[in-house]
């Protein structure tokens, strides 16, 4: 499976973590920054990982910013972005397998490498059940993102 993994400055130290992860359980990561401990913007890295899972060009997305909040509420603001806030197994792989959830957010300044590469390995290793009530409740979802929409949402 294709992974886009970023983080802003917060999550920079775990993301490498994250990325030997992935790459030691078979997939293959792809690191779309930040390349340093400079300060970064989180929204800029929410936004390099949902493009990159609605593009199709990632299967999922692994995000990390310090405390994982202000990623999971930016790359949420992205239509069809399913990200979740998951910092024990049960959330990383139950978000997968119920709710289709297509990003994990990690806070870098909360999550040790060793419950990293266990979330990580939770959440890649998990699929979506498919069953009727879930696929009930996630075009519930969907009809909320239509219905209000997404303030804050620059057109191209």
């Amino acid at each position: 499976m294709r992974v886009a993994i970023a983080s802003d400055h917060g999550g920079f130290l775990l993301k490498q973590h994250v990325l030997d992860s992935a790459r030691a359980l078979g997939h293959e990561s792809v690191d779309l920054g930040t390349f340093g401990p400079e300060p970064a913007d989180y929204p800029d890295q929410a936004e390099l990982v949902g493009q990159e899972v609605l593009s199709g060009r990632a299967e999922r997305g692994i995000l990390l910013c310090g405390s994982g909040v202000g990623a999971v509420f930016a790359v949420n603001k992205l239509p069809g972005i399913r990200a979740g806030l998951c910092h024990d197994t049960y959330s990383a792989h139950q978000g997968v397998e119920h709710d289709d959830m297509n990003v994990l957010v990690l806070g870098g300044l909360v999550v040790g490498p060793a419950l990293a590469h266990e979330l990580v390995k939770a959440y890649l290793g998990a699929r979506f059940a498919g069953a009727e009530r879930h696929q009930r409740r996630l075009d519930k979802v969907s009809a909320l993102e239509a219905r209000y929409g997404r303030p804050g949402r620059q057109e191209e």
